[in-house]
């Protein structure tokens, strides 16, 4: 299976337990990873049969921009079920990250993967 990937892709949000956190928009970078088989759209060239990313980041950014969770993980999940129900990939893998939610570290954040069949 191959991979289209979509790297550090910016959404600003409202995420966090804190009470300043709930009053201001934070950045929030996404790494998304998704199998799909590219050798249909590599014979057509043609994007209808292709994973468009520029489609996957919108709905995205659509997604987490309006989203008003606490916790990176409920976030992660959602956008993960969001990616594999909406765009046909057999699995997922997202990275979220949360950028100076803690003092010394460049972010913070959370890793996970799913696959189409166990949702």
């Amino acid at each position: 299976m191959d991979t289209v990937f979509i790297e550090t892709l910016e959404v600003e949000a409202l995420i966090g337990i804190y009470d300043w956190e709930r009053r201001i928009r934070q950045p929030l970078l996404f790494d998304i990873e998704m199998q799909f088989d590219n050798r249909v759209p590599a014979a057509s060239d043609d994007i209808a049969d292709t994973l468009d990313y520029k489609a996957v980041s919108k709905r995205v950014s659509d997604y987490v921009s309006q989203s008003e969770f606490g916790l990176v993980e409920t976030l992660a999940e959602r956008v993960a079920a969001i990616i594999l129900a909406e765009f046909a990939v057999a699995h997922v893998r997202l990275k979220l990250a949360k950028p100076g939610a803690v003092r010394g570290a460049r972010a913070v954040g959370v890793i996970i993967e799913r696959a189409a069949a166990t949702l």
